[in-house]
């Protein structure tokens, strides 16, 4: 048997891991904020409801993450306070953020939690802490497809200057 073989629970994190956990908890705490006051602005239905699911989603990882440091021994970050609820109308319209300004914020947040999923997989030693992101990976992707669907359906895409050939 090599060196950490053994159960990964019994094993130490090393200090990438730890940093990992901690900045992706701490950022994931900060979207569940915001995703509640993208919530108040939002006016599509459809859109209130991939917020409400994406608000589950980090929910879930935030206690799944929360337990692994907390079992280590690892202080966690501040968590910020939930957002109340807004009526839409009570929003005035120059401050309202509008449907597909939200929906391309939360594309945004889509593609950097990927890539902060992928970059922790590839830095972990401890299976269980690489298995944890590529589940978390796995159900943001599927979280990703359900918004572009969304988007290019409710004409909120913008896409970049298409490369057309002229053959």
């Amino acid at each position: 048997m090599g060196i950490l073989s053994g159960n990964p629970k019994d094993e130490p994190m090393h200090y990438g891991e730890v940093f990992g956990l901690w900045t992706y908890l701490m950022s994931t705490k900060g979207l569940v904020a915001c995703y509640q006051v993208h919530l108040n602005h939002a006016g599509d239905s459809d859109l209130q409801s991939l917020l409400k699911e994406s608000i589950q989603l980090t929910e879930q990882e935030v206690r799944e993450i929360e337990l692994l440091l907390k079992e280590t021994g690892v202080s966690l970050p501040p968590t910020p306070p939930d957002r109340s609820k807004a009526a839409l109308e009570d929003i005035p319209p120059g401050a309202r953020l509008l449907d597909p300004e939200i929906a391309a914020s939360l594309t945004r947040d889509v593609a950097a939690g990927l890539l902060s999923c992928s970059t922790i997989i590839g830095e972990s030693i401890r299976e269980d802490i690489a298995l944890m992101f590529v589940k978390f990976h796995t159900l943001r992707a599927n979280f990703g497809a359900k918004l572009l669907r969304l988007v290019k359906e409710k004409g909120w895409l913008i896409p970049p200057p298409l490369h057309i050939s002229s053959k």
